[in-house]
């Protein structure tokens, strides 16, 4: 199976719209605005959902998928915000669970109109199961197996209370399958103009295994930058989520959000060429940096600090890409490294802008590194070319 780039970014419009659907009739039934804040497709493992889902506790409701598109479609509240909930709803203290249910069964009919509407055939839903659930029990069982599955994830957001939640939707083969191949692909993003490279192959079409392929090889770097930030600093060091997902460029910067952040930011060269960012929250930069130093820096984040940071992200960039080289065949360098330190969007934003130049969705690779002793963790986002990338992975499902 092939994947078509721009039948996929064509299906996250799709996830995005429904979004915004759901977003609307909650807005109807609390009286409270909710937005957007992103909507992206994973290819990811079983095991790399249990990994992401990994100590969150959520509370909501699940319906089996029939008719025009197949599969779960889930609604997760994180568990300390359905008190907020059902304080915007009449009776909704008293009634609870059934309340929940049926806040569930709105948000979720309204995310599926918008896929109902494109396909021109009703999608039904099974009677909604209310669930209270730990990690990834939150996703349906057959997530959790086989290689990898599609996960489309919209996060949103309220604007005056404590509401945020969650949509999931798993598809199954069939009429997902036709969608992503291309068959019968919504129109492409403005500015994909696709076609085919000088080898006659369609540059925005790659096979499936290649990309669960590429997941793992994203899930080895970030393991891999781990174990340099273990070497260089001492302390022990872990990987707390890695996902390869597929999203709107212009959403990145709001995800990594306004709060202050220091790092080094990296272009890279070869194929795929493209960038990436290393980012600590600004105390856990200041926190990092210190490990490293022989004594206490002047300033928690001045010229020492700066020369420790960059350090860092060499080796752990390093680290990164050294697998995918060796795995794609292809030679990847990268540039020295940049210090950043600003609020986060605005570290990442430069980045986004010159890619999105080429592109309006991207494979972003995100790696969340976590230390033990001195509490930090790095964000890691790597963003790579999307048709450069296609062809790497392209040449790997030949060889």
């Amino acid at each position: 199976m092939r994947v078509d780039v721009r039948a996929l970014g064509a299906c996250n419009r799709l996830a995005e719209r429904g979004a915004g659907q759901a977003a609307g009739a909650l807005t109807d039934l609390t009286g409270t605005d909710l937005s957007v804040e992103v909507t992206g497709a994973s290819v990811a493992s079983g095991e790399d959902l249990a990994e992401a889902f990994a100590g969150r506790e959520s509370i909501g409701v699940s319906v089996g998928l029939r008719g025009g598109l197949e599969g779960e479609a889930v609604l997760a509240f994180d568990a300390d915000n359905v008190d907020a909930l059902l304080s915007l709803l009449p009776g909704g203290a008293s009634m609870g669970r059934s309340a929940v249910t049926e806040v569930g069964n709105i948000a979720l009919g309204g995310f599926l109109d918008g896929w109902a509407n494109y396909l021109g055939k009703a999608i039904d839903m099974t009677p909604p199961r209310y669930f209270e659930a730990d990690g990834a029990a939150v996703l349906p069982d057959g997530a959790l197996a086989g290689d990898g599955v599609f996960l489309f994830e919209s996060r949103l957001d309220a604007t005056t209370t404590d509401l945020d939640f969650s949509i999931y939707m798993l598809p199954d083969s069939g009429e997902f399958r036709d969608l992503v191949v291309g068959k019968t692909a919504p129109a492409a993003a403005p500015g994909a103009d696709g076609g085919a490279g000088n080898d006659g192959v369609d540059t925005t079409a790659v096979p499936y295994e290649s990309l669960a392929t590429f997941a793992s090889l994203a899930k080895r770097g970030s393991a891999n930058a781990a174990d340099n930030i273990a070497m260089m600093t001492g302390l022990d060091t872990s990987v707390d989520v890695s996902r390869l997902r597929f999203v709107p460029l212009a959403d990145v910067p709001a995800e990594v959000g306004v709060e202050p952040h220091a790092g080094t930011v990296f272009e890279l060269q070869g194929e795929p060429s493209g960038y990436l960012a290393i980012l600590f929250e600004e105390e856990s930069a200041a926190r990092i940096a210190a490990s490293m130093l022989p004594s206490e820096p002047d300033e928690p984040l001045g010229g020492m600090a700066e020369n420790a940071l960059c350090e860092l992200g060499n080796v752990m960039t390093s680290g990164f890409i050294d697998g995918w080289a060796n795995v794609l065949g292809t030679s990847i360098t990268h540039s020295p490294p940049e210090f950043v330190h600003d609020i986060g969007s605005a570290t990442i934003s430069p980045l986004i802008a010159k890619l999105s130049q080429r592109q309006d969705y991207g494979f972003v690779i995100d790696a969340a590194i976590r230390t033990e002793g001195v509490q930090t963790r790095c964000d890691v986002y790597a963003l790579p070319d999307e048709r450069e990338l296609t062809r790497a992975l392209d040449r790997l499902s030949e060889s």
